[in-house]
C-alpha cells in the first residue's frame, strides 16, 4: 500500500491513496477490489456487483467472490443465480438435475416434474346421428372431460379428453320442418283473415249507422211543417159570429 493516505477522498471512500484507490469506506458501503490490468483498485459501493456477496463486520463491510459457477449468491455456499450452462437447485449450481426433477430452461432451475391432471367425465350426451336426435335407430353418444393441470416437459402426457360410443334409441320420426313451417303460415293467414273479417264487419256497421243518421236528417228536412191550431178564445169568437 502506498504510504500517501488521504482523508479527502471521493466516491464513498473514507481513506484512500493515489496508487490503491479506496482503503476504507464510509458507513454502510461495501469495500471491493477491482482488477485493472496487473493491479487491484479498491472501490466503495452501496451493493456488491454480480458474482460477489456482501459480508458486514464491525470495522468494515466487504464484498467477497461467489463460486465460479454462481452469477449471484447470498453466501459463498448458497447461490441464488447460476451462470449459463448450470441449473440452480437448493443454492447450488448443477450441470444436471437430480432424479425426480427436471431442468427448466426458462428459469434455469431444477423443478419438480408435473404430470397431467383431468377432471371427471361429463354425463353421456343424447344419442345423435348427423346432428339429429330422431329419424334413426343407431347413433352415437359422447362424453368429455377438461384438463385441469398441463404436464411439464417430463410429465405424463394428457389422455384423450373425449369419448364416443354407439347407442340405440327408440326409432321416431322427425317433424318435417317444411310442414311445420307451412302450418305456422296457415295459422298466421287464418288469423289475418279473421282480423280482416272483423275489421270489415265493423266498417260495415259504422257505414250503416252513418247512412241511417243521414236518412233521418233528410226526412226531417223534406217533411212539411204542421200549422198551429188557433187558441180557444179565437174559436169561440168565430162560433158566436156565425150565430
Amino acid at each position: 500500500v502506498h504510504p500517501n493516505v488521504s482523508q479527502g477522498c471521493q466516491g464513498g471512500c473514507a481513506t484512500c491513496s493515489d496508487y490503491n484507490g479506496c482503503l476504507s469506506c464510509k458507513p454502510r458501503l461495501f469495500f471491493v477490489l477491482e482488477r485493472i490490468g496487473m493491479k487491484q483498485i479498491g472501490v466503495c459501493l452501496s451493493s456488491c456487483p454480480s458474482g460477489y456477496y456482501g459480508t458486514r463486520y464491525p470495522d468494515i463491510n466487504k464484498c467477497a467472490k461467489c463460486k465460479a459457477d454462481c452469477d449471484t449468491c447470498f453466501t459463498r455456499n448458497f447461490c441464488t443465480k447460476c451462470k449459463s450452462g448450470f441449473y440452480l437447485y437448493s443454492g447450488k449450481c448443477l450441470e444436471k438435475c437430480p432424479d425426480g426433477l427436471e431442468a427448466n430452461n426458462h428459469t434455469m432451475e431444477c423443478t419438480s416434474i408435473v404430470h397431467c391432471e383431468t377432471s371427471e367425465w361429463s354425463p353421456w350426451s343424447p344419442c345423435m346421428k348427423k346432428g339429429k336426435t330422431c329419424g334413426f335407430k343407431r347413433g352415437n353418444e359422447v362424453r368429455v372431460r377438461e384438463i385441469v393441470q398441463h404436464p411439464s416437459a417430463r410429465g405424463n402426457p394428457c389422455p384423450a379428453t373425449s369419448e364416443s360410443r354407439k347407442c340405440i334409441v327408440q326409432r321416431k320420426r322427425c317433424q318435417k320442418e317444411g310442414k311445420g313451417k307451412k302450418n305456422r303460415e296457415e295459422k298466421r293467414k287464418n288469423s289475418n283473415k279473421d282480423e280482416s273479417k272483423e275489421t270489415r264487419q265493423e266498417s260495415k256497421g259504422r257505414a250503416a249507422r252513418r247512412q241511417n243518421r243521414e236518412q233521418r236528417e233528410n226526412n226531417n228536412k223534406t217533411q212539411p211543417k204542421k200549422r198551429k191550431s188557433p187558441n180557444k178564445e179565437q174559436d169561440l169568437a168565430s162560433v158566436d159570429t156565425a150565430h
